[in-house]
Parts: C-alpha cells; sequence; structure tokens
C-alpha cells in the first residue's frame, strides 16, 4: 500500500529545454537516501503539459530505472482528452509502475458525469491501479467526493489525490468511500491536518527540497503522534507558502538549482524562471528550513 510522504518529483531541464537525466538521477538518490515513501514522475509538477508524449514516457521510464526498486513509482498519465489519456496509460503499460496519477480535465470544465466516465474509460483501458487528482485551482472543475464514491466502485481506482485544502473533505471522503480507499493531501499547507483526520498520504511539492523533515512529520500524524508532527513541520512551513509565490513549479525548480540538486534552473514555456522580486521570500524560507544554499 502506498502511504506516507510522497513527492510530486520535478523535472529537472538543461538551458536548451532538454531534460537534464543526470540531475534527475541525483534527485531519485536524494529521495531514496532520505526516506521518501513514493515518486510521481512527470505530474502537474513534473511539467507534464509542456512533455510531448514520447518524453513524458522517457522521463518516468528512467525515474523508474534510477529508482531500481527501492521507491515505488508513480507515473502521471492525465490530459484534458479522455483519448490521449489512454494513450499515454498505454504508453507506459509496460513499466513497473505502482500506481498512475491523472489530474481532472483541465480547461474544458467536464460535468460530473463527465468525469466518472473520463475516469472509468482510463481504469477500464489498464490493469495498474489509478489514482485520481482534484485539483480545481489549477483546472477549473470540482470533483466532488459523491463523484469519487461512484468511482470506487472501479475495481483498479484505489485513490485519490484532494487537493482543495478543504478539511472537511476528509471525513466525508472517508465516509463515502470506505477504509480501504486511500486519500491524498494534495495541498502542503493542510496536509499535516489531513494525514490526523484519517488521510493516508501527502503527495508534496516542498518534499522535493524537504524530504528528511516531510516524512518525519507524515510518520508522526499517520501514528497519531500529533505534538511531533507539528514539532516535525515547524521549521519548514515558511515554505508552503513561498514555494507558490509564482505558479509552481517556478520557485521549487529555483531552490533545488539553488541547494545544488538540480543542475539548472530551467522551466519550459509559458512559465519563466522566478521573478528576482521573489528571491529574497524564498531565501528566508529555506534558512529558516535549515536548507544549505550555494
Amino acid at each position: 500500500m502506498i502511504s506516507g510522504s510522497i513527492v510530486a518529483l520535478i523535472t529537472p531541464m538543461s538551458p536548451d529545454g532538454s531534460v537534464d537525466y543526470a540531475s534527475l538521477e541525483r534527485l531519485v538518490e536524494f529521495h531514496v537516501d532520505n526516506g521518501t515513501d513514493a515518486i510521481v514522475s512527470v505530474g502537474t509538477t513534473g511539467e507534464s503539459a509542456t512533455l510531448p508524449m514520447q518524453e513524458h514516457v522517457d522521463v518516468v521510464a528512467q525515474t523508474i530505472k534510477f529508482a531500481a526498486g527501492r521507491i515505488p513509482v508513480i507515473g502521471g498519465n492525465g490530459a484534458n482528452a479522455t483519448a490521449e489519456a489512454i494513450e499515454l496509460t498505454h504508453a507506459m503499460s509496460n513499466l513497473d509502475l505502482a500506481a498512475m496519477l491523472g489530474v481532472t480535465p483541465y480547461y474544458n470544465k467536464p460535468t460530473q458525469h463527465g468525469l466518472v466516465a473520463h475516469y472509468k474509460a482510463i481504469a477500464e483501458s489498464t490493469d495498474i491501479p489509478q489514482i485520481l487528482y482534484n485539483v480545481p485551482g489549477r483546472t477549473s472543475v470540482d470533483m466532488k467526493p459523491e463523484t469519487v464514491a461512484r468511482l470506487v466502485e472501479v475495481p483498479n481506482i484505489i485513490a485519490v489525490k484532494e487537493a482543495t485544502g478543504d478539511l472537511s473533505r476528509v471525513k466525508k471522503l472517508r465516509a463515502l468511500c470506505g477504509d480501504d480507499f486511500l486519500l491524498f493531501s494534495g495541498d502542503d499547507a493542510t496536509g499535516r491536518e489531513f494525514l490526523e483526520l484519517g488521510g493516508n498520504g501527502v503527495i508534496s511539492v516542498a518534499n522535493n527540497i524537504v524530504p528528511a523533515a516531510f516524512k518525519a512529520m507524515c510518520d508522526a500524524a499517520l501514528r497519531g503522534d500529533d505534538a511531533a508532527a507539528v514539532a516535525a513541520e515547524a521549521d519548514i512551513k515558511d515554505l508552503y507558502k513561498a514555494l507558490f509565490c509564482e505558479a509552481n513549479p517556478i520557485p521549487v525548480k529555483w531552490a533545488a538549482h539553488r541547494m545544488g540538486l538540480i543542475s539548472y534552473g530551467t522551466i519550459r514555456l509559458p512559465l519563466t524562471e522566478l521573478s528576482e522580486e521573489f528571491h529574497g521570500l524564498l531565501l528566508q524560507a529555506m534558512k529558516k528550513a535549515r536548507i544549505e544554499v550555494k
């Protein structure tokens, strides 16, 4: 069972925009060394929207190769066209994936009925476990708990990543979906409380740069030690806001570069590198988190 501290891994890039696989290998080793429980490869934080399909599959495949069975890898398979999501799912079907994570279709704003049909079609096209992903702040569509409950009936839909930050949904999702369905937070700022209310894990952006502290927080919250969980994240909480001073993953790639985790802070257009006005804010949060900057 996938649970605990899960990283929404960034995709490092060279100045010409190509994927920097040497940095990707360093990132995977960093997370193995720091006890991260699972990696999401080429999710939305991994810039899935700007990676062509073959490149997307190649990055996931290389992440699995670098992980070498030491840490589970979840592959992003979201798209705003159902046929494209199924094609991407099939293209990764021969990879050793623990699961796939599919964001709700963005921009075209499907109805709740459309969301059920979309995810059902994807899940029925593969045997690989599927994780739903609800992030209405980025997609303009909110997958309601009642809709998630309808999708629980599909055998290989095993979890939802809920990124609204609405903690009232934890209890509702658990009541509707049962104890075996996995609930993951996709909101760093409320992740600890999400776990304390009965969630199973956090798929995190901040985890890219503070995996040890984030792992300690998740472990404490999951074992019911609320005081230890609060203490574990005390120094990293400022990062939760600072890493979203501009659109994700702009700030986290800049921070990872300043740490020496990745060789460059390159990000693909239409996103651009972090504006200078936010450098001080992020450096201050990194200092509080005891992150060494190079």
